[in-house]
């Protein structure tokens, strides 16, 4: 018998629509009954590809004894936090609060009016290893609320006393004296062995690569590139990447970045893409290249709906197992490539009979030399082998912000190859958000099948820019441009913080919580606020507009504040305080038609800002009737000329 999540525009809640736990999405309804009844709620958030919420649903919440409980003492809500990052954060906070830690499946206990009073991750159906279990801890809060409510509610009171506190800023930190602690801040974590930073799990954290990537280069700081490239050198060689079918899982469980978790995320393959286009535009190796071009075939091969628009994960677990889609055997390999072919491969990527995974080998490349491609054609063979053996879930959510990032990153990657299927599907990302997420009253934030979700937040609308931006700056179509300034508009009209500065997670129209999420350090996802500083940096180079000059300045002081104590949390805005201080290379194209516009790879350095004129103007007149360049860099200009230089 189905609950009320039948048919919601969440694939995460749609698993479980089956369970025989009552549950309700998060709605009015369910805080009414929970009133009415005198209940208090069962509040569980988690995702569609996350490995420990499926163990959380096979040993709890599909089990009748556990569901008799929770459907007995508690009206009981299961949140997406891909579809509803306001609730994950507000919530997410909590439980670090009450723990000390976080993570999924993120569970609370909360009042009929939505206030918490208790919280933790994964439970089990039993108590064991130090966790208490659900058939433990329901019956324990239960009591709690009937007999002793008024200590619940007044640790409930505490935790959200804690959470409205903003916790003041030092001022008049300058960008570079921030920058240099973070730099000391990344050199006490760095592994020198194996790349990365601390100890397992290590997470890639491309937007923290990139940062020290620019750092490096714009500063010219060697430790700082030198940390970025044995990092991404020592991601490419580990099993993180997925060397039969390309792109990155989550994160490492070791310090080599050789067994992953294996659940992969659009936004983390995004990410990575924009690292490795910077490390090949300060190396010019081929292989970093090649790995950015296989992670972006990736994502369109395996991530990409017939409409155009990228969805949000695939799923770690295959078969009720984490990572047996990837584990291999050297037999299997011979089995599909032939015994010359195939013990070449398990030679050259470790697949051995001892394995490394599960009795299997998770294939790495972490004691080869040469990284570059030789085996396109073994790969192509075991990938459909692999696929046909045990496919994997998918989560099918078309999320706003995520394919703003792609976008972006294959806007980059267009730009350092040439090849014109990243930049067409990029363009088709795009025509499905300005289609089916574009409404008449706005941005909307996700959709499923068609079916959109809720109204967009801070993060859609700055990372949807930032793809607007890269979008335009390679094709020179303005009305790129003029929708990411509509965006950013709206960001500055609807969700500023007009007290402590920066903006709220939520726009002034969006549903009300206890309180009004906001997020400005980084995670393995950049917040809304640090890309909002790097995208309005890059609208004051790219129109030289007051508007956009002023806005990026107010909120580069604003995070400068709050990455003070911390600034490693902060690499996008280390990113946007750069471009700011350091103003990237300018260059204005001129041509007589766009067939005249000069043809990818473009010869500009990554980060230049550039204007594409598919005809002269008064400004910028055509030199000798040809394609005509006009550069300025370091706030003086050159002469126009005919060819870049």
């Amino acid at each position: 018998m189905a609950n009320h999540l039948q048919g919601q525009t969440s694939p995460y809640l749609r698993q479980h629509a089956h369970n025989p736990v009552d549950w309700y999405p998060w709605c009015e309804e369910a805080f009414q009954k929970a009133q009415a009844e005198d209940k208090p709620v069962f509040l569980s958030i988690g995702y569609s590809t996350c490995h420990w919420c499926h163990v959380m649903e096979r040993e709890s919440f599909e089990d009748r004894e556990v569901a008799e409980l929770l459907n007995r003492d508690f009206v009981s809500i299961k949140v997406d936090r891909e579809e509803r990052p306001d609730i994950d954060s507000l919530y997410m906070g909590v439980c670090q609060a009450f723990t000390g830690s976080g993570g999924w499946p993120t569970t609370l206990f909360l009042t009929p009016d939505q206030r918490p009073f208790h919280a933790g991750t994964y439970f089990p159906k039993t108590s064991q290893r130090g966790l208490p279990g659900m058939l433990q801890l329901l019956p324990a809060v239960r009591h709690a609320w009937d007999h002793d409510r008024d200590k619940l509610l007044a640790q409930s009171r505490e935790v959200l006393d804690l959470l409205r506190q903003e916790k003041p800023q030092p001022q008049g930190t300058s960008h570079r004296d921030i920058r240099l602690k973070a730099l000391d801040h990344w050199r006490a974590s760095f592994d020198p062995v194996w790349g990365g930073f601390g100890s397992a799990p290590k997470f890639p954290m491309g937007h923290s690569l990139l940062a020290l990537l620019t750092i490096g280069e714009k500063t010219n700081n060697r430790p700082a590139t030198a940390m970025a490239l044995k990092t991404l050198d020592q991601l490419c060689r580990g099993g993180i990447f997925d060397h039969i079918g390309g792109g990155f899982s989550r994160y490492s469980t070791d310090r080599q970045f050789l067994i992953p978790h294996f659940e992969k995320m659009l936004y983390d393959n995004a990410l990575l893409i924009l690292a490795y286009c910077k490390a090949w535009s300060v190396t010019r190796r081929e292989v970093f290249r090649q790995v950015a071009c296989r992670t972006a075939d990736y994502a369109i091969r395996e991530l990409t709906l017939s409409a155009g628009a990228f969805v949000s994960a695939q799923d770690a677990d295959s078969g009720g197992e984490e990572g047996s889609f990837y584990a291999i055997r050297p037999e299997e390999v011979i089995s599909v490539l032939g015994r010359e072919k195939g013990t070449r491969f398990n030679q050259r990527y470790h697949i051995t009979d001892q394995g490394n995974f599960m009795g299997g080998s998770i294939p790495n490349l972490l004691q080869e030399e040469d990284l570059t491609g030789d085996c396109a054609d073994c790969w192509v063979s075991l990938r459909n082998w692999r696929k046909a053996r045990a496919p994997l879930h998918r989560d099918d959510k078309v999320i706003t912000g995520w394919n703003g990032l792609m976008m972006g990153a294959l806007a980059w990657l267009y730009r350092v190859t040439g090849e014109e299927g990243y930049l067409t599907a990029a363009q088709n990302a795009w025509r499905y958000l300005d289609t089916v997420h574009w409404k008449k009253d706005g941005l909307m934030a996700s959709s499923l099948e068609g079916r959109t979700g809720p109204r967009a937040f801070l993060e859609d609308h700055a990372f949807l820019a930032f793809g607007l931006l890269a979008l335009y700056e390679v094709t020179g179509e303005a009305p790129l441009l003029e929708r990411a300034e509509n965006l950013c508009r709206t960001v500055l009209a609807d969700f500023p913080d007009q007290s402590r500065g920066g903006f709220f997670l939520t726009g002034r129209d969006g549903e009300p919580l206890i309180l009004r999420p906001k997020e400005s350090a980084d995670g393995a996802l950049p917040s809304g606020n640090t890309v909002m500083a790097w995208v309005l940096v890059r609208l004051s180079h790219l129109t030289e507009k007051e508007e956009w000059r002023q806005a990026a300045e107010t909120q580069l002081n604003y995070l400068a504040g709050q990455a003070a104590s911390y600034p490693t949390a902060y690499p996008v805005y280390l990113l946007a305080a750069l471009e700011w201080e350091h103003p990237p290379e300018e260059v204005t194209v001129a041509a007589a038609t766009r067939e005249d516009l000069p043809h990818q790879p473009w010869p500009f350095p990554l980060d230049a800002v550039v204007r594409l004129l598919d005809h002269p103007t008064r400004d910028h007149p055509l030199l000798n009737g040809q394609t005509t360049y006009y550069v300025c860099r370091d706030h003086a200009c050159q002469p126009p000329r005919n060819l870049y230089s």
